[in-house]
């Protein structure tokens, strides 16, 4: 009914690569890659299952759906990618949940870029600018409607103590299918990383691929029931700032006018915005050698529903394989399962080269 709610909650991998699997180069150093010491395998089914439900409270925290859950919000945000995406700027958004109804939700810029949304009975309407939707409002949707991963009943679990502005967080890492081993201590490259305060249940540091993470601050955050929700999400890539997330307000609604979750006339078909994707790829003709140590560049975009891939960019800029590997994920076939064609979402494309020697 909302497939966008769960954006980036599930992690679909496709592996595209040689089965050969050699030790990478550490992941980059960055202020908010927390997990560097000793991580421990969740390998027994009390650890595991642990792992598992501190996750699932994590997400319940901040879910807002519920079937009989209705609110009124409106979020504010700045997108400063250096150009990198699209719709850099000011933005707003506003969105009407009404659980017998539906949703109705907007977003605008200063620079022009405005789009109206409807959801309901399953079916998914939209008018305004057309073509995809930006990078970073599907980002923003994401982080503020949930972002904790759900691993698989097979996907390897690691967990990790680590400190954040001074608090203490259990940090769970949730390995892609093919899995990269570095000799250094922490995280590896195919791993998902959700940090959480294991005493408030709430979502701190969230990082789907190393380079780019999202800083949740509960600081006067907004309360529905139970819930408790961020305030300000902080979206980073390579260590800089790219987008900062302010939910204004959330209040409890009841109902709303009929209307707001009716197609108007000029509303067409709209696709969805769904769960996001990891691939595994290596980009060079050839094999490596079973010694051979990777260094790996990881570009993100947005895939479409026709299976392009537009808003391509690197989170390692400064690696001497990035433009490589951009151009590389720009000119790749993307199968069907990927480029599913009612929906688009984002996909991080995990590209492995030869480090020199």
């Amino acid at each position: 009914m909302f497939p966008e709610r769960l954006l980036l909650t599930a992690i679909l991998a496709l592996p595209l690569a040689l089965g050969q699997t050699q030790m990478a180069v550490p992941i980059p150093k960055d202020p908010l890659e927390i997990v560097t010491g000793a991580v421990r395998a969740a390998d027994t089914p009390e650890d595991r299952q642990a792992a598992v439900q501190l996750l699932a409270r994590a997400r319940s925290n901040g879910s807002m759906l519920g079937p009989d859950t209705g609110y009124h919000l409106t979020a504010s945000f700045t997108v400063s990618s250096g150009g990198s995406t699209n719709v850099d700027g000011e933005w707003e958004m506003e969105e009407i949940h009404i659980p017998r109804l539906g949703t109705h939700w907007t977003a605008r810029t200063s620079a022009g870029y405005a789009t109206t949304q409807v959801s309901s009975d399953g079916l998914n309407y939209g008018e305004g600018t057309p073509g995809t939707v930006p990078l970073h409002l599907q980002e923003a949707r994401a982080a503020i409607f949930g972002a904790a991963a759900t691993p698989g009943a097979q996907v390897a679990i690691r967990t990790a103590t680590a400190t954040y502005n001074g608090l203490t967080l259990t940090c769970v890492l949730i390995a892609g299918t093919e899995s990269i081993p570095t000799a250094a201590p922490g995280r590896r490259w195919d791993e998902t990383e959700e940090c959480v305060d294991p005493t408030t249940n709430l979502l701190t540091i969230h990082s789907q691929v190393p380079g780019r993470y999202y800083v949740y601050d509960y600081a006067d955050g907004p309360r529905l029931g139970e819930h408790v929700y961020a305030r300000k999400v902080t979206v980073t890539e390579a260590g800089k700032v790219v987008s900062l997330i302010r939910v204004d307000s959330l209040t409890a609604m009841s109902d709303a006018d009929p209307k707001l979750f009716v197609a108007t006339k000029e509303m067409k078909w709209s696709s969805t915005l769904a769960s996001a994707q990891k691939l595994f790829v290596f980009p060079r003709k050839g094999s490596l050698a079973p010694d051979a140590t990777i260094q790996p560049v990881c570009v993100l975009g947005i895939l479409t529903s026709s299976g392009q891939l537009v808003e391509a960019h690197s989170l390692q800029p400064s690696d001497p394989n990035s433009q490589e590997a951009l151009e590389y994920a720009k000119a790749m076939k993307f199968p069907y399962a990927a480029a599913n064609q009612e929906s688009q979402h984002q996909v991080f494309i995990i590209e492995k080269f030869p480090a020199p020697r």
